[in-house]
């Protein structure tokens, strides 16, 4: 947790300065990001909200999403995690919308992604999205959990650093 705390410093920082928000949906940091975020003090001028979207209960309830809303898509993949980043950012109204899915471990997923698998998105300002994915080929479930939470942070902070709103233009070096 400690390599995670002066990210969300960073982020808050930037974000703050921006005078921008954030909405975070996460599933297997377990609410690490969510926490590197508030951290710091003054953390709700710039963090509006999220959830661990671990289970369907989560994903028809917090994000009220249906089955039709995922068709053609499944879990643990980019094309999900960039419909999570952008519903997240809908739902909380946030400038910025960051979401994790994937199999921490110590097992893969039902979905056949292996342990340390794990896709991040995030959707800025414009409503554009970009989205990557980990291997981490680890199956030890907390040292995912804080790869995966480290991964989608450096992800975040180097695109608020580049000043990007337009996620089709911003490039990133982690």
């Amino acid at each position: 947790m400690q390599a995670l705390l002066p990210l969300g410093a960073d982020i808050g920082a930037l974000l703050k300065t921006r005078g921008q928000t954030i909405g975070i949906s996460e599933s297997s940091t377990g609410g690490l990001i969510s926490a590197a975020l508030l951290a710091p003090a003054g953390a709700s001028a710039w963090y509006r909200g999220g959830g661990i979207i671990y289970a369907a209960p989560a994903f028809r309830g917090l994000m009220r999403l249906e089955r039709k809303d995922m068709e053609g898509l499944r879990s643990a993949t980019e094309p999900y995690a960039a419909l999570m980043a952008r519903t997240i950012r809908q739902r909380v109204r946030a400038d910025w919308g960051l979401s994790e899915t994937g199999a921490a471990g110590p097992a893969g997923n039902p979905y056949g992604d292996a342990a340390g698998h794990c896709c991040m998105g995030l959707a800025g300002p414009d409503g554009d999205t970009l989205s990557w994915t980990l291997e981490t080929g680890d199956s030890d479930r907390v040292a995912n959990m804080l790869r995966f939470a480290e991964f989608a942070l450096l992800h975040l902070r180097d695109t608020l650093r580049q000043g990007a709103d337009s996620l089709d233009t911003a490039a990133h070096d982690v």
